[in-house]
């Protein structure tokens, strides 16, 4: 038997598959492109001889585990050792063995977050699938916090889904750690977000932190105590002391000296940030220069219960190393307190420099700060930047506020963010790298600075324009980045702004400003609804539209409202598929009634009406509501006035949706050549078309049709051409079940069946992930890769795949359609003839719905190629009559040639056939003609 021999590059793959990765995420990061990490899925499976991925998913986590050490945990690294806390660590963990969801509860200063993070390592080896660490400090409302968890995790968003569903199916079948740090200022978020989790992630934990309990189902609350100050000179506390000063002074203090240092934490409650403030005045102030300090700070905070006395001794020793900084420090300290996220000496120049403070001193200001603990140095590979721990943030905004420099600082903080997110437009225009290492990167390192900046800019009247203009800058950043759920939030909040600035302007201010605000409503409003497209969201498009209008109709423009209201009317039914309750037929009659009278006969408002009325008075898209009575010349007739008016609106994405409708409006025609011109004419104009949330919707939906009407007509070239570039767009990134589905049909097709199990691993893992959706696309991809297995003899993988069509089409469209096609082809490559065609035993146009769009070729030859190897008397009479129908399609009219050759019992003619078949990409079909050349075969 020969050694199996996995390449180095497979074995990475094979790793990165044991993790639950995409195929875009492992390509991201072995720095490989998707199409070879497909290669060597492939291989792999071949190999190893199993049948998908989900089994190459699990060979490789009993690989993982037999030959490799665990995942280390994903956590961040302390820069100081952990002291002490056995007893906690031991307890706090023994709860998190027993329970799902554990929060460690304790006052701010008192050590929640090293004890939680010391647990989790501990805790590592038990959790396969990772551990994962989540701050949520920086997050900017409770609403964030599913993103936050989504980032950590390198989760993207799926159309139709919210990112906490997204989470939910990345992690449903993981056993996880999720460790959530500072909880409590999103407790709102966190609560709802775990309670779905939890459900829908058998096997997933979570360790929190916060300074509250969280309230939700399962929850352990774990109180975190003071560090221990029993034993005196020997305690957990005196310890922690001793290491820090030591550290600061790089020499242990006198051990003489360690009871007068108990006295000293005993004083402080035993707080950890406490102990370590303290610990870094060592080296300036000894043991008297603490004690005194301390003694004056305590007298005057003292009162109080206990339980407050432990928040006042944090506060006491803040103040007490507030009090001994330099005025300019103090300055600094406070300021820099508006920043989330670490900031480097260059933005702290932007944000604190200014008077009294001299912007050429605030390098030396910050690293004064970090030796006395206030900041925390972090290092990073472009450059040096501070953070402040979170209690000692809020303590400066506190100082911040107190000294009235509040509003200036942060609005400085807004200046400087609206300038950073201005710079990182420009470089994504321009697709040019940052030395944060690529614009994207240089996004993540400041997303969450400009969502802080935009949450304070939106309550204060005086600053809404520059909320405005940085939630517009924020939405076309997040959309670059393909955060598309928050490129239309910030859409809808610009507009509510924009509405906001209306309310605000005095009653003696000019109409034309609030039309203008009214109008700058509108525009955000339309955008967002473009970008609910991208999501897969009807209900939202629809919504998003007739707010739009309501906009309009606000700005004092009837015809922007007619265009929305048309468009909104159009939505239901072109996508009607994702919505989640469509709108009644008379709902969305009226709409287009209203869009007849506001209309004012412009080119725009003209080609919007004459869409909206191929879409609902022609049901030129098929929906479910189209009235039955419509006759297919009149639908072609009503989407031609609309593709022929939007091109003299000049408005490409209008005429895209056009011609969408004309394409479907062929193919109900029974016109399938017809249908594919106009669907190749949408991907040639869109290619020019800028860059726009509209146009990307246009251009993933134009390639997915392109690829389909391609396929219909036998041009398989053309059909994997497209649909590799819809599999590559980035807008498909994190839905390679919706990128691959007609790439898979074309390749199967095609005989790639290599491309075929790679590329049907890709859609497996994201269809699951996705929520394993229904689509139109979605079944036959399915039904594709089942074929193909059947076509290798691999029965038990193809039962699996046409269990996954099953789910991810519909029953008539299986049954009637592009299921009998390839059940057909398999039973026929079977030499089972009889059954082939009893599976299309109805003839095309008892099935016209089903198999008109794209299968209506593939079943005409099929259906005949049966009859012929069956020996059903009406063979030739069928030959005939197909010949007409697929007239002009490459692969159907060899597939006849070569079924007329059988029936008359020629093999050179079946023979010669493979050489069509060749030459029409149908690799397949051709090695079959050689096959069936044999007078065995024709027999």
């Amino acid at each position: 038997m020969p050694t199996l021999v996995i390449s180095p590059r497979e074995a990475d793959v094979l790793a990165l598959l044991g993790e639950h990765l995409s195929n875009a995420e492992i390509a991201a990061r072995l720095f490989i492109s998707v199409r070879t990490v497909e290669s060597h899925t492939s291989s792999l499976l071949r190999k190893l001889a199993l049948p998908d991925r989900r089994a190459l998913s699990r060979r490789a986590v009993e690989l993982a585990r037999a030959e490799r050490p665990r995942p280390a945990p994903a956590l961040p690294a302390p820069l100081t050792a952990f002291v002490g806390r056995e007893r906690e660590r031991a307890a706090l963990a023994a709860l998190l063995a027993d329970h799902r969801q554990v929060t460690a509860v304790g006052p701010g200063g008192v050590g929640k977050t090293r004890l939680a993070l010391a647990v989790a390592a501990g805790a590592a080896d038990g959790f396969t699938d990772g551990v994962w660490f989540v701050d949520l400090a920086p997050v900017a409302g409770p609403d964030r916090v599913a993103a936050a968890v989504a980032a950590v995790l390198g989760v993207g968003e799926q159309p139709g889904q919210g990112l906490d569903e997204a989470v939910c199916a990345a992690l449903a079948e993981r056993r996880a750690l999720l460790v959530l740090d500072n909880c409590e200022q999103v407790r709102d978020g966190v609560a709802p977000f775990l309670e779905r989790l939890l459900a829908a992630c058998p096997q997933v934990r979570v360790l929190a932190t916060s300074r509250a309990r969280l309230l939700v189902p399962f929850e352990r609350a774990f109180p975190v105590p003071p560090l221990s100050r029993d034993g005196g000179a020997t305690s957990e506390a005196v310890a922690l002391f001793v290491e820090r000063a030591t550290a600061a002074a790089g020499a242990a203090p006198d051990p003489a000296l360690r009871d007068g240092i108990a006295a000293v934490c005993e004083r402080l409650d035993g707080m950890a940030l406490a102990i370590e403030l303290a610990a870094a005045r060592w080296p300036t102030l000894g043991l008297d220069g603490l004690r005194d300090g301390l003694s004056d700070q305590l007298r005057i905070l003292a009162g109080g219960p206990r339980a407050d006395e432990r928040h006042r001794s944090v506060r006491a020793v803040l103040d007490w190393s507030h009090e001994l900084l330099e005025p300019a420090d103090r300055a600094l300290l406070r300021r820099v307190s508006a920043f989330v996220l670490p900031f480097t000496a260059g933005a702290a120049v932007s944000v604190a420099g200014f008077a009294p403070l001299d912007p050429g001193a605030v390098a030396d200001g910050l690293g004064r700060l970090a030796e006395q603990s206030l900041l925390t140095v972090v290092p990073s590979a472009h450059g040096t930047r501070y953070r402040a721990q979170e209690t000692i943030r809020q303590y400066g905004a506190e100082l911040l506020d107190g000294a009235g420099e509040s509003a200036r600082t942060r609005g400085r903080h807004l200046d400087w963010c609206l300038g950073g997110a201005d710079g990182l437009a420009r470089a994504a225009d321009e697709e040019r790298q940052l030395p944060e290492g690529g614009w994207q990167a240089g996004f993540d390192a400041l997303a969450e600075e400009l969502r802080a900046a935009l949450a304070w800019a939106a309550e204060r009247p005086e600053r809404r324009p520059d909320a405005r203009r940085l939630a517009l800058g924020l939405a076309g950043l997040a959309f670059d980045r393909h955060l598309l759920g928050e490129a239309q939030q910030r859409l809808e909040q610009a507009a509510a702004l924009a509405t906001a600035l209306t309310e605000d302007s005095p009653t003696d201010a000019a109409d034309a400003t609030d039309a203008t605000d009214a109008v700058n409503a509108a525009d955000s409003l339309r955008e967002a609804a473009r970008v609910a497209g991208c999501r897969r969201l009807g209900d939202d498009m629809y919504r998003l539209h007739r707010a739009a209008a309501a906009a309009a109709l606000d700005a004092g423009d009837p015809a922007g409202a007619a265009r929305d209201l048309a468009a909104a009317a159009t939505v239901a039914h072109r996508f009607s598929s994702t919505f989640t309750r469509l709108p009644a037929a008379a709902e969305v009659t009226a709409l287009l009634a209203r869009a007849r009278e506001l209309s004012d006969g412009s080119p725009a408002a003209s080609a919007a009406l004459a869409l909206a009325e191929a879409a609902v008075l022609a049901d030129a898209y098929g929906s479910v509501q189209g009235s039955p009575d419509n006759t297919a010349r009149e639908t072609v007739g009503y989407a031609e006035r609309a593709v022929d008016l939007a091109r003299r609106a000049g408005d490409p994405v209008a005429e895209s949706a056009a011609l969408d409708a004309l394409s479907g409006a062929h193919s109900w025609a029974g016109e399938p050549f017809a249908a594919a011109r106009a669907a190749r004419r949408r991907v040639e104009l869109l290619a020019l078309a800028p860059r726009t949330p509209a146009t990307a919707h246009e251009q993933v939906d134009a390639l997915a049709m392109a690829a389909a009407t391609a396929i219909g007509v036998g041009e398989l070239g053309r059909a994997r051409q497209w649909g590799r570039q819809l599999s590559g767009h980035p807008l498909t990134a994190e839905v390679g079940h919706h990128a691959t589905s007609w790439l898979l049909v074309a390749d199967a097709f095609a005989g790639q069946e290599e491309d075929v199990l790679a590329g049907g691993a890709r859609f497996l893992d994201a269809w699951e992930q996705g929520g394993r959706p229904r689509s139109f696309s979605l079944g036959p991809a399915a039904a594709a890769v089942a074929m193909v297995h059947g076509l290798r003899g691999d029965d038990g993988a193809r039962a699996s795949w046409l269990a996954v069509a099953g789910r991810a089409g519909t029953e008539e469209e299986y049954r009637h359609g592009y299921g009998a096609v390839f059940d057909a082809t398999v039973l026929l490559d079977r030499g089972e003839a009889e059954a082939a065609l009893e599976r299309l035993s109805p003839a095309p146009e008892e099935v016209w719905k089903w198999v008109s769009w794209v299968w209506l070729h593939w079943y005409a030859a099929v259906r005949v190629e049966a009859s012929v190897l069956s020996g059903h008397p009406e063979a030739r009479e069928r030959l005939a009559g197909a010949r007409a129908t697929v007239a002009g399609n490459p692969v159907a009219e060899a597939q006849l040639d070569r079924a007329e050759a059988l029936l008359d019992g020629d093999p050179a003619r079946v023979r010669a056939s493979a050489a069509a078949f060749a030459s029409a990409g149908s690799h397949y079909q051709s090695a079959r003609s050689l096959r069936l050349a044999d007078p065995a075969g024709i027999s």
